[in-house]
């Protein structure tokens, strides 16, 4: 029997990845997490934190190496916490995501439905059309502009990232250059001190970007200065705001905002609609492969233009209204007010008037409905990474619609709301995978849900 001890060293063979792409070895039947590994490899294995049940390794030396593995192309990768997949090719990790949700819909859920293959993307790298910078001081002392490190608060100065596009590498060079000239101090978190907490960019297809400074106070020194450098090293620069965000909190944007020079919202089209989006409108971060997701969306929805649909967790509008098109009538429901009037105002963009748009919880909006009579015959809810709050199924399943379809950004959580589903007459139909975060290990997943009758 090996030694279940903190710094002993064991070759392990890697059987599997947990949900956030660490590889899995079991040492005597007790799991051991293994970041950067591959599955099928073996690997020299230092342990370095243990309990009773698990542990977790450091990998010292590759003795059998799998055929998928390859040179990282990022010399931030393994320090970052932003990639886990840039030591695999890219079929291995669409494998990877496909086992994620396979294995969550059977264990959690007891889904048995089969699992259409994952929709992996052509674009790879500078995908992202939003980037949020964390703002610190670094471990010597000077700013870091750059991401958090894996499991932790500590701010990796990156100079630049493949998955963002490279104008918010320049935002980000400006933003440091202005910092070091006006002596601006980095967002403490220990104690609240210090100005600048996050820098972030917003882009469009256009080349367009739209930049906010999140900050610990009412104004920035050097303001028209600030300005003068982002537009001399961004051309496609639309606008920059400063959102004010005095909180002691995780939460990236506070509540208050003031445009120091352009506009405060960035143009997008997607699935042939045209949408504004301000700072803190919700919008997927990859816009090639988002088209793909709500195809697929609409797909399951098989609309046939008379339908009512009930959107819940509609955020600015984009299910919604690409929905608008096939259907009868779209209703679509969000809490955040500000989501709302995006979504009024991209409907009205859109010349579209069969989609309404109501501000408040997903079950009061529903109870609302159910209370006034209206059965809408397809539901569609993209809820966020918590999931369906517990009392929505069981509402939904009162207003009774031939088909649901679920658009999950979390295969556990998902599977969870899918076992309570079938506990209510739904049985699922199809699954199908989407890639939108490739070289990370975040995995879409659209479901259909049909009402079984009894």
């Amino acid at each position: 029997m090996a030694e279940w001890k903190k710094n002993t060293v064991h070759p392990l063979t890697i059987t599997g990845y947990t949900a956030d792409g660490a590889g899995v070895a079991r040492l005597d039947g007790r799991v051991v997490f293994v970041p950067h590994t591959i599955s099928g490899e073996v690997w020299e294995t230092l342990l370095v934190k243990v309990n009773q049940a698990m542990a977790w390794g450091k990998a010292l030396r590759l003795l059998e190496a799998s055929p998928h593995r390859v040179e990282r192309d990022c010399p931030h990768a393994g320090r970052c916490g932003g990639c886990q997949y840039r030591h695999m090719d890219y079929g291995e990790e669409l494998a990877a995501k496909s086992r994620r949700v396979s294995d969550a819909l059977r264990r959690i859920g007891g889904v048995e439905a089969p699992l259409s293959p994952v929709l992996g993307s052509e674009h790879l790298l500078r995908y992202r059309n939003k980037v949020q910078f964390p703002v610190a001081a670094g471990q010597d002392g000077s700013t870091a502009i750059g991401f958090y490190r894996p499991r932790s608060h500590d701010v990796l100065d990156v100079e630049d990232c493949l998955l963002q596009p490279q104008a918010a590498s320049r935002l980000r060079w400006a933003v440091k250059a202005w910092m070091e000239e006006f002596r601006v101090l980095p967002y403490r978190e220990q104690d609240g001190t210090g100005l600048l907490r996050h820098l972030y960019v917003r882009t469009n297809q256009r080349g367009e970007a739209l930049c906010c400074l999140v900050v610990n106070g009412d104004a920035l020194p050097g303001e028209a200065e600030l300005v003068a450098r982002l537009r001399g090293v961004e051309p496609g620069l639309v606008g920059v705001v400063l959102n004010v965000n005095r909180r002691d909190t995780n939460v990236v944007l506070g509540e208050g905002y003031r445009t120091l020079w352009g506009r405060d919202v960035l143009e997008e089209t997607l699935c042939g609609l045209e949408f504004q989006l301000s700072i803190p409108s919700f919008f997927q971060v990859h816009t090639v492969q988002t088209e793909v997701l709500y195809r697929k969306t609409l797909e399951f929805a098989q609309l046939t233009g008379m339908e009512t649909v009930l959107d819940l967790y509609c955020g600015i509008g984009t299910i919604s209204l690409s929905m608008a098109k096939q259907a009868g009538r779209v209703i679509g429901a969000e809490i955040v007010p500000r989501a709302i009037r995006d979504a009024k105002g991209n409907a009205d963009r859109n010349g579209i008037g069969n989609a309404e748009f109501f501000c408040g919880d997903a079950a009061a909006v529903a109870e609302k409905l159910l209370r006034e009579g209206v059965r809408p015959h397809v539901v569609c809810v993209d809820p966020p990474r918590k999931g369906l709050s517990p009392q929505v199924p069981g509402i939904l399943a009162t207003l009774a619609p031939q088909r649901i379809v679920y658009v999950s950004c979390d295969p556990a959580t998902l599977a969870r709301d899918l076992a309570r589903f079938r506990e209510l007459g739904y049985e699922v139909r199809r699954v199908q995978p989407v890639d939108l975060f490739p070289r990370t290990a975040h995995v879409e997943t659209i479901v259909l849900l049909q009402r079984q009758h009894t």
